[in-house]
Formats: structure tokens, C-alpha cells, sequence
């Protein structure tokens, strides 16, 4: 058993793979194995997490996640825990291994009751497993909503969490999460962080390495070591393209990042003609009017503030050397055909480009709404990246980085003190830099996405985070 943390490319598979996966490991192992190694890791996991609780309510479901349950129940009851099972089964309908667990429960003096104890010290939340298609109602929602309140571990996945995906209309809002055979994609975006909480992982004994997955945790991008005869050509020029009146901020937060993150050489190229002619506080910006600048040698990040006036400057920052489209580019290219179709063709040949849209800007470029991308972020992201040929970051709580070979990572770092304004404008300039430097768009994006939440996660709690400081940081 391991504790899941953003140190190492984690496998994420999906539900019909963990199918595979039970199946072959029912064919070769005595039967009632797998869920009597369930029911003992959750056990142990219990004592790790909650070594003092002495009362510890059981939630158990109609399949065999609640089967888990009653394993579990079982071993902590051995121990000299008080165990006590609540079932929303029928015994004359559960899976042939649950209604077993069931029986050796009952034999060991683990409690059934109707209701949950009125005072519990930990909840175990076995109440439904990946084979759970439909949103909790009726008793079942009641007791979602009762797993509240004090340390919950849940069974495989968080109740009423969709595994491949994350969606959820109402979950169980676990403390810790122990996800058996693999790790789901569901547990690391979307609804899934806030509902899964700490994520422990154990095989059951079963590897996987027959099944490939379909997304991986991204990891920590590998440290890059300066050679001593290099020089500010060495690391790429990066230009960031926008700031229309009123918003020279945005234009200022992406190269200030940029230039913090490594790029050789950063120029402001400011859309309102009005705006500074240089950053004193960060003087080694170089302001040009964007259309003076020769994009073809540079990683551009066009989009940051851009508003209306960024449509006149998208047609020349298609020929940049590298691409970032960011925030009013990607709204701008969402409304005019003309622009989708030069996106997709800088696609075609290779180019390296990264959208980085928040799921409002993904839904326009999309044609769809914001809710269908939530309800399927993954999916969302794969099929952007596929129509343009590009590199898609999926903003949001688990960031989705979409590669158009179908490629998925899901970042793990970052937390909600990023939900501020500004803080998408310094990650297109970390994007940006990256590029410079050489690197690939799918690397580009994820470690500039890892580094980036990683900065929110290290960031003093007595500090107020703020765009401007992460962009230096």
C-alpha cells in the first residue's frame, strides 16, 4: 500500500480495465480472494488513519464494494474495534462474494444495524464502487450525505464519484481514499480532489502491466542544469502578445513569468499603444509594439488581456516559431472559422502550439457548454487537442494536458488560492518560456503546469497569494 503523492508518474485506468483486470485475477485465484484483500488493506488502512477510533460505522452498499465493507468490518472487529455495518442490500440479490463477506461478518459478532451508530470515531464509506453508473438518491443519497462530519475513509472511490471522469451530482466527502487494483482517473480532477481528499493506492497483489492507462499523473518536470558557456541566446526569446487599454497587467504578469522561468529574452508586445514604454519594476522586460517584432524565432503567448483588439494580431502570431493562445485568443479563435482553420493547419504542420482555456473558453471553442466539458474533462481536452493539432491545458481543479496523439496527463500539484485573477497570465508565460528553451509542447505544458501549482502549494498560508508574486516565485 502506498500514499499517492505528485513525486512519480502515476498509471490512471480506466473503469473497463479494472473490469479486465478483476476478471483475469477471478480466473486464477481461489474464489473470494480479491475481495478478502480488499476488505484487509481497507482494515489497515483504517488503524494507519484513525489508530484511536474505537466506534467505526461500516457503510455498505448493495454490491460488492459493500462486500469490501464487510471484510473490513470483520478484521476490525478481530482487532478490538466496534465495528458497526449499515447494509441498503438484499441478501437474496447480492453478489455471490458479498452475501459470503456478509455471513463471515455476522460470524465474527460484527453488528448489522439499521442505522448508523449515533456517535462514530470513523466512517468507512463502501457504498458503491466503479460499477456505479447513476447519481446517489433515495436511502442511498441519506447516507452519502451522512459520511460527513468526522474522518471518512472511502472504499475504491469516493460514493457517487464517477471513476473515469470525476463528475459528480453528490458525493461522499472523504478524508482519505483507498483505491484498490489501479488508480482512477476520476480520484485527480474535477469533483474528484475535493471528494476524495488523501489518496492511498494498493494492487491487491494484481499487476496491471497488462492494461494500458489512459491518462498518467503528470510528474515533476526533470531539473534543467545551465551549461556554463551558454548565453541569453541559449534559452529561447519569448514575446507575449496583448494587454488592450485597461489591461497592460496581463501582458506584464506573462512576461514577468516568462522571464523568472528561464527565458533568454522577454519583449511586451502591448496592443494598446497607450501603455508603458517599459516595466520598472522589472526592467529587463523589453517593451516593442507587437507588430515590429519577427515571431517566427519566438515562443509566442499571444491572448493575455488581449480583449477585442487581439483578433487583428492572431493571423501573424500563427507563424511564431512556438504558440501559446491563451484567454481572449482562444475566445477570438472560438468565434471566427478563419482562425480555427489557421489554427488547425499550424496543427497539421507540427508546429508546436499550447491552448490553455479554462472550461468556459474550451466550451466555445467546442461549440458545447461549460457543464458537458466538466462532466467530462478528459474527454474534452483529447478532443480539442485532436481538432487543432495543439497541446491543450484544461484549467481547473486537476488541470487536464491533452496531447493531439491522444496523450493525457492530469496535474497533480496546485490548490484553490490559484482561483484569482491573473494567475492563467503567468502560467502561459511558464508555458512560454519552456517552449523558448526548446522543449516539446506535451513537456512544455505539464511541467509548466506542475511548477506553477506546485508554487501555490509552498506558498506561506499567512501570505496572501497574488498573480503578481507567483509570477516571480
Amino acid at each position: 500500500m502506498q500514499r499517492v503523492t505528485p513525486d512519480r508518474p502515476w498509471p490512471l485506468h480506466g473503469v473497463a480495465a479494472i473490469r479486465r483486470l478483476e476478471q483475469r485475477a477471478a480466473a486464477a485465484l481461489p474464489p473470494h480472494t480479491l475481495m478478502q484483500r480488499a476488505g484487509l488493506a481497507v482494515a489497515r488502512l483504517a488503524l494507519a488513519v484513525a489508530p484511536h477510533a474505537r466506534t467505526v460505522w461500516v457503510a455498505c452498499g448493495p454490491g460488492n464494494n459493500g462486500g469490501d465493507g464487510f471484510e473490513a468490518a470483520l478484521h476490525l472487529k478481530q482487532w478490538g474495534k466496534e465495528p458497526v455495518v449499515t447494509w441498503l442490500g438484499n441478501e437474496a440479490k447480492a453478489p455471490a462474494d458479498a452475501r459470503a463477506s456478509l455471513q463471515r461478518a455476522r460470524a465474527a459478532g460484527v453488528p448489522v444495524a439499521a442505522d448508523a451508530p449515533a456517535h462514530w470515531d470513523l466512517a468507512i464509506d463502501a457504498l458503491l464502487g466503479i460499477g456505479s453508473t447513476r447519481a446517489p438518491e433515495g436511502a442511498l443519497l441519506a447516507q452519502v450525505r451522512a459520511l460527513r462530519g468526522g474522518p471518512v475513509l472511502a472504499v475504491d472511490l469516493p460514493s457517487g464519484l464517477d471513476a473515469d471522469t470525476g463528475h459528480a451530482t453528490a458525493a461522499v466527502q472523504a478524508t482519505h481514499t483507498l483505491s484498490l487494483l489501479a488508480l482512477k482517473p476520476g480520484l485527480f480532477t474535477a469533483q474528484g480532489r475535493d471528494a476524495a481528499g488523501a489518496v492511498w493506492f494498493d494492487d491487491l497483489h494484481v499487476p496491471a502491466q497488462d492494461e494500458s492507462p489512459i491518462a498518467l499523473l503528470s510528474a515533476p518536470p526533470a531539473a534543467s542544469v545551465r551549461a556554463h558557456a551558454s548565453h541569453k541566446g541559449s534559452y529561447g526569446d519569448v514575446a507575449v502578445i496583448g494587454g488592450a487599454p485597461g489591461m497592460a497587467g496581463a501582458v506584464l504578469l506573462a512576461a514577468r513569468a516568462a522571464l523568472h522561468h528561464g527565458a533568454g529574452r522577454v519583449f511586451a508586445g502591448f496592443l494598446d499603444p497607450a501603455a508603458p514604454a517599459m516595466d520598472p519594476l522589472q526592467p529587463d522586460l523589453m517593451v516593442r509594439a507587437w507588430d515590429s517584432l519577427d515571431l517566427k524565432g519566438m515562443a509566442v503567448a499571444c491572448g493575455c488581456g488581449g480583449g477585442a483588439a487581439v483578433r487583428e494580431a492572431l493571423p501573424r502570431a500563427m507563424n511564431a516559431g512556438a504558440l501559446v493562445l491563451d484567454a481572449d485568443a482562444l475566445n477570438a479563435v472560438a468565434a471566427d472559422a478563419q482562425l480555427q482553420a489557421l489554427l488547425a493547419a499550424r496543427g497539421r504542420r507540427g508546429a508546436p502550439t499550447v491552448l490553455t482555456p479554462h472550461p468556459l473558453e474550451a466550451a466555445r471553442l467546442l461549440g458545447t457548454g461549460t457543464a458537458q466539458v466538466q462532466a467530462n474533462r478528459l474527454a474534452a481536452a483529447r478532443e480539442l487537442a485532436q481538432r487543432f493539432g495543439s497541446t491543450v491545458v484544461l484549467k481547473g481543479s486537476g488541470s487536464v494536458i491533452a496531447a493531439a496523439d491522444g496523450s493525457v496527463r492530469i496535474n497533480p500539484t496546485g490548490n484553490a488560492r490559484l482561483a484569482i485573477a491573473g494567475t492563467g497570465d503567468v502560467l502561459a508565460g511558464m508555458v512560454a518560456a519552456r517552449l523558448a528553451s526548446g522543449e516539446d509542447a506535451f513537456t512544455a505544458a505539464s511541467g509548466a503546469a506542475y511548477l506553477h501549482g506546485l508554487a501555490a502549494d509552498r506558498w506561506p498560508q499567512e501570505i496572501p497569494l497574488t498573480a503578481a508574486g507567483l509570477a516571480i516565485s
